[in-house]
């Protein structure tokens, strides 16, 4: 593939500062972000943001969908997220920016790409995040009947603008906590799940394989339920892409992004193989138990009291790790998206901590949007913007390892001349990253033979022309803005 050049008298992205992402290739002490997150909060981050909701609930979906032979579709849709992380961390590390993938799809692809990939996946966070208060608030009013959900939401949504209004260091501090609470009971839940299989447990003996091969076999479903399963679990990894995003306020960027990616892929597919590895082995896949919590069902068959509301506990710290990260994501990608002319120019405040709070605020005000839309409009217009961003993932994965195919030796030419090796590369190059781009248009074509799966994939094209679409009038627009002045000043 031919390396494109970059515009004349467009600056390459990767040419700003870092953290700044601003347009003209100079920061102002007005605009620019803090450095204030470290490695272990890079890496707590990326560990966090995959295991959420999506782990804690979904499981138990995929394994009703395909049987034990879930594990594959999870072994499958893991080695290609991991991938595509690698792609992104390469890039990431070697020009760390507060846009991450959309700076990086503008400078291999052009100004488009750029707007596309950050309000499509600034549009997927908004929406994510009114779906994320709204399932804690559900949960929490379960305690406490006498609580109306929207006073929980907006609490949730005060405490935590507050937060990320505070300052990066205080945001990745408690995403930190958030995401060990997540991870050691995940940890917690494999001890406990190995000493059932292995009947170490007071009253249990070795489950054997009898629930993992009958019932009909691994895979009751032949090939066409595994396809299913990765239809349900593919996306549950979304999100791990925040720690490129956050990479640009790391005060190592380069090496911090490096560590944090090596270290969270192998920890990824060890958590969410290891977990449903544990649920076929101890519990029949067509058990009803797996299928409305399969965390609860295991931890009640190894006879532990009030598993239910651990987990219930669990999953809405989940719920609201997700939720501070998303707010985190979505302003970092407006703050960055304005600062390259791509959104209003109030996006690019920055407070006296270093925090973009206009962007910040903006965010928070459409998740609340959202979770109104939520609760009046379940059926109808929610329903559609669901569905829209349900295949968002989908194209950022595909831009992503375009840009990297596109820049990787862009990449490594300046980091000669820098005199600075990369700190990360991705495997095989580029024959891994054309064998991602095969998958994932198989990926596509699979999603089109599922209703549900095809009716997020068409709304989520049409978000796409949608985007496109304001590109386009946005840059008309402005050319002709452009176009007045001059002919004003030659006059």
């Amino acid at each position: 593939m031919p390396e494109p050049t970059a515009p004349t008298g467009h600056p390459s992205p990767s040419e700003r500062p870092r953290a700044s992402d601003g347009p003209t290739g100079s920061a102002t002490s007005a605009d620019h972000l803090g450095t204030g997150l470290r490695t272990r909060h890079l890496t707590m981050m990326g560990l966090g943001s995959a295991i959420g909701a999506g782990l804690f609930l979904g499981s138990g979906v995929g394994i009703a969908t395909a049987g034990p032979a879930v594990l594959v579709s999870y072994a499958i849709a893991g080695v290609v997220v991991i991938l595509v992380m690698r792609m992104l961390a390469e890039m990431a590390s070697a020009r760390p920016a507060s846009g991450s993938f959309s700076v990086y799809a503008e400078e291999a692809l052009g100004p488009w790409a750029g707007f596309l990939l950050g309000w499509l996946y600034w549009f997927m966070l908004v929406m994510v995040l009114g779906a994320e208060i709204t399932g804690a608030a559900r949960i929490v009013t379960g305690w406490y009947p006498d609580v109306p959900q929207w006073g929980v939401a907006l609490v949730v949504v005060v405490v935590f603008a507050v937060i990320n209004l505070w300052g990066v260091r205080q945001f990745g501090e408690l995403e930190f906590w958030f995401a060990f609470v997540k991870v050691a009971a995940i940890v917690g839940f494999l001890v406990v799940g190995v000493l059932l299989v292995l009947g170490l447990l007071p009253g249990t003996d070795p489950v054997g394989t009898s629930n993992l091969l009958g019932h009909g076999g691994f895979a009751p479903e032949g090939w066409g339920g595994i396809a299913a399963g990765l239809l349900v679990v593919v996306f549950a990894f979304g999100g791990i892409e925040i720690v490129t995003i956050a990479a640009a306020e790391a005060r190592e960027p380069r090496t911090a992004v490096a560590r944090a990616t090596r270290s969270i892929v192998w920890r990824i597919l060890v958590f969410y193989l290891g977990s449903v590895a544990i649920m076929v082995l101890v519990l029949p896949w067509d058990s009803p138990l797996l299928a409305e919590s399969p965390f609860v069902a295991v931890l009640d068959l190894a006879g532990l009291q009030g598993a239910a509301r651990v987990m219930e506990v669990v999953v809405v710290i989940a719920l609201l790790s997700a939720f501070n990260a998303n707010v985190y994501g979505t302003s970092r990608m407006a703050y960055s998206l304005a600062g390259r002319g791509d959104g209003p120019r109030a996006l690019r405040r920055v407070s006296r901590r270093d925090v973009p709070w206009v962007s910040v605020l903006v965010s928070v005000f459409f998740a609340l949007v959202a979770v109104g839309l939520n609760w009046l409009l379940p059926e109808a217009l929610l329903g559609i913007l669901l569905n829209a961003v349900g295949a968002a993932l989908l194209v950022v994965w595909v831009l992503v390892a375009v840009s990297q195919l596109r820049l990787r030796r862009r990449i490594e030419a300046g980091a000669r001349a820098s005199g600075e090796p990369l700190t990360l590369r991705m495997w095989g190059f580029p024959w891994l990253t054309w064998a991602v781009l095969a998958g994932l248009a198989a990926l596509a074509v699979l999603m089109l033979t599922d209703d549900a799966a095809r009716a997020q994939l068409v709304s989520t094209a049409g978000l796409v022309v949608v985007i496109l679409a304001l590109y386009a009038v946005t840059r008309g627009g402005r050319a002709r803005r452009v176009a007045s002045a001059e002919t004003r000043r030659d006059a």
